[in-house]
């Protein structure tokens, strides 16, 4: 019976991670969503964000990308300032591979497995990542996007990371009015 209950527990996990970017949307019920139709990046609020330059570009590359599928065009004279903000937090997970009696430390039995216990510990860093788009008239926060996930330490695979966060975040986009 353990043996199952091991495997769905596993299972579980497994089909969990595989959702690599949580999102989350918020808008004012008020906004005219489809008299919007250029955009440009708001310096001030790009500035603040407390990420290397590099990242900058990355996020902005994929929001200029993402808006452009939509319709959007750059402009001098925007509808919407398109604005970023981010935080990150490492996760330190500990797993206890508990093969016997006791808590996991020496020698113990088990009908499966004979061996010592082992603890591992893995460590990632998790993003996330809010676009924010202001009414560049009014200026008011009219849509706000959040997506977290895991993120990559490889230069190679940073520029795909960050599309797909933009990419699930901006799904979102415009809201789903009812």
């Amino acid at each position: 019976m353990k043996f199952f209950s091991l495997l769905s527990l596993i299972l579980i996990i497994t089909l969990s991670s595989c959702s690599s970017v949580r999102v989350a949307s918020d808008y004012d019920k008020q906004a005219n969503f489809n008299s919007y139709k250029s955009y440009a990046f708001f310096k001030p609020g790009i500035d603040q964000a407390e990420i290397s330059d590099l990242d900058k570009k990355r996020i902005l590359r994929a929001i200029e990308a993402d808006m452009s599928a939509k319709g959007f065009t750059k402009s001098e004279n925007p509808d919407v300032l398109v604005s970023i903000f981010t935080k990150t937090k490492e996760n330190v997970n500990v797993y206890q591979n508990n093969f016997g009696w006791g808590w996991g430390w020496g020698w113990g039995w088990n009908p499966w497995i004979w061996g010592p216990a082992q603890n591992t510990v893995s460590r990632t860093t998790e993003g996330t990542l809010y676009i924010d788009l202001i009414d560049a008239s009014k200026k008011e926060l009219i849509w706000q996007g959040m997506g977290t996930a895991a993120l990559t330490k490889k230069v190679d695979k940073k520029q795909e990371k960050m599309n797909e966060i933009v990419s699930a975040i901006l799904e979102k986009y415009p809201p789903e009015i009812k």
